[in-house]
């Protein structure tokens, strides 16, 4: 397994079609994971629609994407992206997805999260990192703070779950809040020779 960006408890590295699909077919198949990362009626998605949805992903040049894996088992565990990436401005979307159900509420999203930004702070010289969040999660919101995260708005009633609608929570982070847990001591030139 290649591996990029390596945190305490995950690491993050290039999503290779085989794991991407594996964990998307499991993702876009659990109903109580789409009501969180969807804004669409949960629905089952046959592995040709996963990949023709990878594939079209995949060549979007503004989109960047890493696996997520457990540091200590090496095992996939879920993807993080940025997409929407604009180099000109400075901005990205966030997005995370934990596939494996196991694997939440252990604080590898946050990690997860804070070494996406390290990358698209320090590596892609972005500015302005931003997420929509669903009201209903919590635990979502707080996890997304303690990477770094800030709200700075939301859009009233603009998230559906079932009959029910319910506040998109909108949050950004800017370079300039946060500092580099990882790539500020890679991306560094060589110290001279004496």
């Amino acid at each position: 397994m290649i591996v990029n960006i390596v945190g305490e408890l995950v690491t993050l590295g290039p999503l290779e079609r085989e794991a991407a699909i594996a964990l998307q077919r499991r993702s876009r198949n659990d109903f109580h994971t789409q009501r969180t990362t969807n804004k669409s009626a949960p629905r089952p998605a046959p592995l040709t629609a996963v990949e023709q949805s990878h594939d079209r992903r995949t060549d979007d040049d503004r989109t960047v994407r890493f696996l997520i894996s457990e540091r200590a088992t090496t095992t996939p565990i879920g993807t993080t992206s940025l997409h929407r990436v604009d180099h000109w401005n400075g901005t990205a979307m966030f997005g995370i997805s934990i596939a494996v159900a196991e694997a939440r509420g252990k604080g590898y999203g946050t990690e997860a999260t804070r070494l996406t930004l390290d990358y698209a702070f320090t590596a892609l010289g972005l500015h302005n990192i931003s997420l929509g969040v669903a009201s209903f999660n919590p635990a979502a919101i707080r996890a997304y703070e303690k990477a770094g995260f800030r709200i700075y708005g939301r859009r009233r009633e603009a998230w559906r779950l079932s009959n029910s609608r319910y506040d998109e929570i909108l949050m950004e982070c800017l370079a300039t809040e946060f500092d580099s847990p990882v790539l500020k001591h890679i991306l560094v030139p060589d110290a001279p020779r004496p």
